[in-house]
């Protein structure tokens, strides 16, 4: 009988074990389904099981990618994936002028796509960089707190600089690091949330994001600091390269047969 009971929890163990593969630096974000701030009619987003970075890429390790990806380096790249910005604190192509540990920034949205691409990974999408978003130490919905959007809209009041580095603010309730306070972060779908399909409403939505009557589409008034990230990512274009843009990688959960 013992034996029997043994084998069965050994084989339970097992399974948990490597029922699924979890690279290194990442954390597992178990999915639901919520209300994000802007939506098609405000509808409830499902989000499924993914694993996201732990801390956002730093500059060692985009400098790593850089000397194995020359197209990429600030001389070579094609202007069509890069603004005149990209990569303005390296004094050359493999040499840059900040921590080596700060957020990699000045990087074009081609750019922190094909880093994540070549990590065998990809950039979140807004809804799940938006669902993890959500979480402080010790809840994943965080948002109904009073506290919870105060403290990131000082965040995003304090003037950043190429010497705050990762990892300096606790962990979120998912074990992910640096969502708030440090830099903003490219998502794979950044431009995708008031895209209607007709040019003249995106155009209208566009302008008047920044306005006051934008906030009509947002599905909490008080959640400020979430509809300044929207109204951010509404206003940039995928070649833009800004000090204080960064990014992460997410990626799909796969099962281990």
């Amino acid at each position: 009988m013992f034996t029997h009971t043994f084998r069965v929890i050994l084989v339970i163990l097992t399974f948990q074990t490597v029922g699924f593969s979890q690279p290194e630096g990442m954390v597992n974000i178990k999915g639901s389904r919520y209300i994000p701030l802007y939506g098609r009619d405000s509808t409830v987003v499902e989000v499924k099981d993914f694993l996201m970075d732990a801390y956002p890429v730093t500059n060692q390790e985009f400098l790593d990618f850089l000397k194995k990806n020359p197209k990429w380096q600030k001389a070579n790249i094609l202007k069509l994936f890069a603004d005149d910005n990209y990569l303005r604190q390296y004094t050359n192509d493999t040499v840059f002028n900040a921590s080596p540990n700060s957020p990699a920034t000045y990087v074009s949205w081609f750019a922190a796509k094909a880093y994540c691409e070549c990590q065998g990974k990809r950039l979140p999408t807004i809804d799940e960089w938006e669902y993890v978003a959500m979480a402080d130490e010790v809840t994943a919905d965080a948002r109904i707190k009073p506290s919870y959007n105060q403290k990131i809209l000082s965040w995003y009041e304090t003037p950043r600089t190429d010497k705050k580095e990762i990892g300096k603010t606790p962990k979120n309730y998912w074990g992910v690091y640096d969502m708030h306070g440090l830099v903003w972060e490219w998502a794979l779908d950044f431009n995708s949330v008031l895209i209607s399909g007709e040019s003249r409403k995106d155009v209208d939505k566009d302008s008047n994001l920044f306005c006051g009557s934008a906030a009509i589409g947002a599905t909490d008034l008080m959640n400020y600091a979430a509809f300044m990230r929207y109204a951010f990512r509404g206003s940039i274009k995928a070649r833009f390269s800004i000090k204080n843009l960064g990014f992460r990688c997410a990626k799909d959960v796969e099962t281990i047969p």
